[in-house]
């Protein structure tokens, strides 16, 4: 099967198959919020190494004080951590959501920018951040790539790269654009209870006969 047609197969089983899981926490906060672009990146950025039900709550919990970059300086450091625990690196994500409001307010006049090159300008923000806000919060095309998505797409055999960042710019190369909004909220909930990391359950996954299963060393 040729990789386009094959790439095709996947989307659209992995698409249905998706119908019966949790959307990712960063894409319901988006939903619940309107598409705010502020908090769409607030908790993307709250989501690094932190577990989906953790970003979201903790999430929900900032929110409810500080839902503009404004509001969020105000807000002094100590009782900021405890607004942000038990995200994982709490302490550091005070720093960088502090850094990121007053850019945002010092150049963008508190609006956060709705394109990939220039959200990459502002400290702390990197491309996985950079795509999703620009999908998730202003419905923009962009391609995210975290963990689940470079782990699976290398897995499955349509890419053969090294780092996420790499896996992007070659999706970006290989997917049509109609798939690159829905990519990253399909693959990272099916990574997280289908495709996981070690022992995925290709005895119950929709594409397993079109998977390559490159390096997975045992299965359910």
């Amino acid at each position: 099967m040729k990789n386009s047609n094959k790439i095709k197969k996947i989307y659209s089983l992995l698409t249905k198959a998706y119908q019966n899981l949790n959307p990712p926490s960063v894409t319901t906060i988006s939903k619940e919020n309107n598409s705010d672009p502020f908090k769409v990146l607030i908790s993307c950025l709250i989501s690094l190494r932190t577990k989906d039900e953790i970003t979201k709550s903790v999430s929900n919990r900032l929110f409810q004080i500080a839902d503009t970059p404004e509001k969020l300086l105000e807000i002094d450091d100590n009782t900021l951590e405890k607004v942000l625990y038990p995200a994982g690196f709490y302490r550091k994500k005070v720093k960088i959501l502090k850094e990121v409001s007053k850019t945002l307010l010092e150049k963008y006049n508190g609006k956060v920018p709705d394109n990939i090159e220039e959200l990459l300008t502002i400290k702390g923000i990197g491309r996985k951040t950079a795509n999703l806000v620009v999908v998730e919060g202003f419905g923009k095309e962009g391609i995210c790539v975290d963990t689940h998505v470079h782990r699976i797409c290398n897995r499955i055999g349509i890419v053969n790269t090294k780092t996420p960042e790499h896996t992007e710019m070659k999706l970006r190369e290989i997917l049509p654009k109609y798939m690159w909004k829905k990519w990253n909220e399909i693959l990272v909930s099916y990574g997280q209870n289908i495709c996981t990391p070690i022992s995925p359950k290709c005895s119950t996954c929709q594409i397993s006969q079109l998977c390559d299963k490159i390096d997975v060393k045992r299965w359910r």
